[in-house]
């Protein structure tokens, strides 16, 4: 075996992947032995990349000596390109100050909705999403807006796979998320009702962009508030719609 790797012929660039790849949002931090099991290398291996890796400022340890992601790795992250969070940042904090609520912009990554920017409040009901962090579609307001604009290919192979079930409340029948989300396409926004949170509803729209979903906006209310949802809908479509507006002029220039 290459390198020591379980399997043969494995690179060393792979292995470092493999590494890295050990932390996500629901594992930021991570035991030596944590990441042998999450990238299916040997301790040994894990070890020796995981001490260049330090070395290298890509990995750093805390204070109880699990790792993180080190200051290396977020310093590149910051040279991808962020136009769509560039564009989108000041309209998200204008629906914050517009309605005091948690505010997100989503992208859909496979089968799941990825969170690329975030605009919060100390006041404001507490939510599991994170900026970098990921969760299912079908339960979340922002992956519900990008579904419903997904060719229907996608949207089949979606619905055909055994979907996740965060609550009592999330809707998992195949033929009722396909009405939902015919409804969505109907009216222009996506409501959901605790269903990826006990105690948070949410509210999103697309940003379309010739007839396209390049993201989705969101916001999130306490279930004790549930009723507000619905005059919040405006603001938030003249959010999506102020994005659209910048990122299809932003794409022509």
């Amino acid at each position: 075996m290459a390198g020591g790797a379980r399997e043969p012929g494995r690179s060393v660039t792979s292995k470092v992947l493999a590494v890295l790849g050990a932390f996500d949002s629901a594992h930021p931090q991570l035991s030596l032995s944590d990441i042998a099991r999450r990238s299916g290398l040997p301790l040994s291996t894990v070890h020796r990349l995981v001490g260049q890796l330090e070395e290298w400022q890509a990995l750093s340890r805390t204070s109880d000596g699990r790792l993180r992601v080190g200051m290396r790795l977020w310093e590149l992250g910051q040279l991808a390109p962020a136009r769509l969070q560039d564009l989108a940042h000041p309209w998200l904090q204008e629906l914050f100050v517009t309605t005091g609520e948690n505010v997100h912009l989503a992208v859909r990554d496979g089968m799941e909705v990825l969170y690329v920017d975030k605009v919060h409040g100390r006041r404001a009901v507490p939510i599991v999403s994170r900026t970098g962090g990921r969760l299912p579609m079908h339960p979340t307001g922002v992956g519900k807006a990008l579904l419903a604009h997904e060719p229907e290919w996608f949207v089949s192979s979606y619905l055909a796979r055994r979907l996740e079930r965060p609550t009592p409340h999330t809707v998992t029948e195949p033929g009722r998320l396909s009405r939902e989300l015919a409804a969505v396409r109907a009216q222009g926004y996506a409501l959901t009702f605790e269903e990826m949170t006990l105690g948070s509803c949410s509210a999103a729209a697309p940003v379309l962009v010739g007839g396209r979903a390049v993201a989705a906006v969101g916001l999130v209310v306490s279930s004790r508030r549930a009723r507000e949802l619905k005059r919040l809908v405006e603001p938030l479509l003249a959010a999506a719609d102020r994005i659209a507006h910048d990122y299809a002029r932003a794409h022509a220039a």
